[in-house]
Parts: structure tokens; sequence; C-alpha cells
């Protein structure tokens, strides 16, 4: 069941709300430094992450499932947000050259009718970005944010259900070390929790990011087919029957 957009609007409006929002944000530049050019999507919850590429890319949309609810966004601009069906999105097909799944995948209960609809709006070289919770991590027992609700992914787990559905896993990454606690402290310490947990933590990192891309099977050129040679056997009139081939 997705969370309610009314809690993760709040949640991301909260100080711990933007330390996450930061931590995964620092990632996903990595893996996507820059937008320049691209049609891209997110589908779940995905404006905190999506503002840096709106000066970037081509077209930015954010796609929300219906048993999510929408938000307005962006707040000083034309609105690029649509309430979906997540088994059907609005798109056409290779429309997208890159797909933003985050507070998606863990409240669906059609995941893979979803990955499927993904696989098909986007082009042939684009990639998927699944962001989950780890449910080795703290953030994945934390009720009191999104990522403690749904169903957490071990990586192995995320690999398979994209691998299921057409996809090809090429890089991971982790974020958010910070403990979800409201604490001053603790939040103070956020970039160092993120430095050190990098390093030697990852196993239980808030959250895994899988980047795939879409998995194309190349047509095999058939042979050209011989004329099939039968022999018939004809009755031949005062005589053995002959073998004659056609």
């Amino acid at each position: 069941m997705h969370t309610d957009i009314v809690d993760l609007r709040e949640f991301y409006q909260s100080a711990l709300g933007q330390i996450a929002r930061r931590a995964i944000r620092r990632r996903l530049r990595e893996l996507w430094p820059s937008g320049a050019g691209q049609r891209m999507v997110g589908i779940g919850y995905a404006v905190p992450y999506l503002r840096p590429y709106l000066s970037e890319a081509e077209r930015v949309i954010a796609l929300m499932p219906a048993g999510q609810g929408v938000t307005y966004w962006p707040a000083d601009g034309p609105g690029l947000t649509a309430l979906t069906c997540e088994t059907e999105l609005p798109l056409a097909d290779l429309s997208v050259d890159r797909v933003l799944l985050i507070h998606g995948l863990e409240g669906s209960e059609q995941v893979r009718p979803m990955l499927r609809d993904i696989w098909r709006v986007l082009a042939g070289g684009g990639r998927l970005l699944v962001v989950v919770p780890n449910r080795r991590g703290l953030w994945a027992r934390a009720d009191s944010t999104p990522f403690g609700q749904g169903h957490p992914y071990s990586v192995s787990q995320v690999k398979q259900v994209l691998r299921d559905t057409l996809f090809f896993p090429e890089r991971s990454a982790c974020a958010l070390f910070t403990p979800p606690v409201r604490s001053r402290l603790s939040m103070a310490w956020a970039p160092a929790w993120e430095e050190i947990g990098s390093r030697w933590f990852r196993a239980i990192a808030g959250v895994t990011m899988i980047e795939a891309s879409k998995q194309l099977f190349a047509g095999v050129a058939r042979r050209a087919e011989q004329p099939v040679t039968r022999r018939l056997i004809l009755p031949v009139p005062g005589g053995a029957p002959q073998l004659r081939r056609e």
C-alpha cells in the first residue's frame, strides 16, 4: 500500500526529511550528473529529487500512483505532475530516456506489471533508477518515516525483480546512513554519518539504489527454407507402382 501524499509531503518538509533528501540527491547526482537533452519521468514521489534537472532536461514529468495521491509541483511554475494508474502510464512507447522510481516499488501491489509498463515507455538506451528501503537498514524499521512503510528490499531482491521484468542491473549505490531519529545532535552529524557509512557500513544503508538498462533481444535471421521433397506413389496401369519425385 502506498504512503499517502500528505504524509510524504509533511516528511520532506521536516528537518529529518531534508536530511534524507540531501543524502539521496547527492547519490542520484553521482549516478546521473546531468539531464541535458533527456526526457525524465519520476514515478512514485520523486519531486524532491527532480528539481535539479528542471533547468537541464528537455522535459521533466512526475507521475504519482492513484493509491498515493497527487500534489501540485513545482510551486513556482506550470504543473508537471499527474495522477495515474501505475500499470498504465499515460506515455507513448519508447518515449522516455530516464525513469526515477522512488516511494513506488515498496508500496506497490502490482510490482511486475508496473515495471513492465516502465519497460514499455523507456527508449532503447533508457535507464531506470530504483530507490527502495534497504531491508537491513535502520530506516526500514522506522515507522515514522516513509522508508519504514511497505516492503523493504535487499540488493539481490531488487536485481532479481528487475531481471524478471526484462531489465539488466548496471550499477548500484546506497545512501541514508544518518539514524532516523529527530535528535539535533544526530542530525548535526548527518554529513559525517553519510561519509563514514558510505565507506564502511554500506550493508546497513537506509536505501538501496539500482540503475538498470532496458534489456533488448536481437532478432535472429532465419535461413530461407528449402522446398520440401516428398515421394509420391502413383498407380501405373498395367504395371507395378513406380516412384517419382515432385
